[in-house]
């Protein structure tokens, strides 16, 4: 898919050199086509690596997408040059006043902290109310998963005994299901958290549909009736080496880890990971962007109704 986004942005020059179609804003402008307008409320800390990740998936189909980069203006950002910000990002504020066609709230590391510990989770609510009325469809990632599940279904989330690291084999509930479309019976997908959500819980939500699990990693994907909120508990985002990367920051920080579950070759840190998840990841993204947002989009996005 032609991606729309700024000339200037990091992820171009990263993208173009994988081969990936990206469609400068000099370029788009030509196009007689209303392209689908996506926002990301990025709320990890290194910015220019989730947003790179995120618009490598949002790539791989046919369609235009013209991206819009927010950021919490009540956090400040420590890993992510104040300049990259001011240049690619928005704040809340600045494009409240209108309607987008999807929507993805990213993860953060902030398990430790209650939802109402969070600072910026004020800002948090008030997004999460706002796209009720502005946007077509969302998607909640890892934190985000459980934190829309929170704040619109009353769902808790739970600390684990350890950290749930690793690419773990998935089985899919409903076949049927738009979003599990060309899905294989198993695939398989990263986690890195410290906590989870429950069977159980989602369950005594009938608005609620859990589409497929892990017998290892738990809850992984669950979407609601009407397509217009997708949680994924997983990072089928993540980069070949995140997960390395995070495990050797930990290391580093002397915290008692385990290696990443099915991972490394052979389990062997020194070894380099072998990637097993980059299909059901474009997958996953193209069934969403497709089927749970072009396909339910109004034409007249401005003036539709949602």
């Amino acid at each position: 898919m032609p991606l729309n986004i700024s000339d200037s942005l990091p992820a171009v020059r990263i993208l173009e050199n994988e081969n990936i179609f990206v469609m400068k804003e000099t370029r788009a402008v030509h196009q007689d086509i209303r392209p689908l307008r996506i926002l990301i409320f990025n709320l990890m800390p290194v910015k220019i690596t989730t947003e790179t990740q995120i618009l490598r998936l949002l790539s791989n189909t046919p369609l235009q997408v013209e991206i819009t980069l927010i950021y919490s203006s009540m956090h400040l950002s420590k890993n992510t040059p104040r300049e990259h910000l001011d240049a690619f990002y928005k704040t809340f504020d600045d494009i409240s006043h209108h309607k987008f066609d999807g929507l993805i709230i990213t993860g953060a590391p902030i398990e430790h902290l209650e939802f109402e510990e969070v600072d910026y989770w004020e800002e948090m609510v008030k997004i999460m109310n706002w796209a009720d009325q502005h946007i077509t469809s969302t998607l909640f990632i890892c934190w985000g998963s459980q934190a829309g599940l929170y704040h619109h279904y009353g769902i808790p989330k739970y600390m684990m005994d350890e950290k749930k690291s690793g690419v773990f084999s998935h089985r899919i509930y409903n076949r049927k299901h738009v979003l599990t479309r060309g899905f294989d019976d198993e695939f398989l997908a990263p986690h890195s958290r410290y906590t989870e959500v429950r069977k159980e819980d989602i369950e005594k939500v009938s608005d609620l549909e859990i589409l497929a699990d892990s017998e290892e990693a738990g809850i992984y994907l669950v979407a609601s009736r009407d397509l217009k909120r997708i949680f994924v508990t997983g990072h089928s985002e993540y980069d070949p080496l995140t997960l390395k990367d995070e495990y050797e920051r930990d290391v580093a920080k002397g915290l008692d880890i385990k290696i990443p579950r099915n991972y490394f070759l052979n389990d062997d840190p020194k070894s380099e990971p072998v990637v097993k998840w980059r299909s059901h990841a474009s997958l996953l993204f193209s069934n969403w962007l497709n089927y749970c947002v072009y396909q339910e989009t109004p034409f007249l996005l401005e003036n539709g109704n949602h």
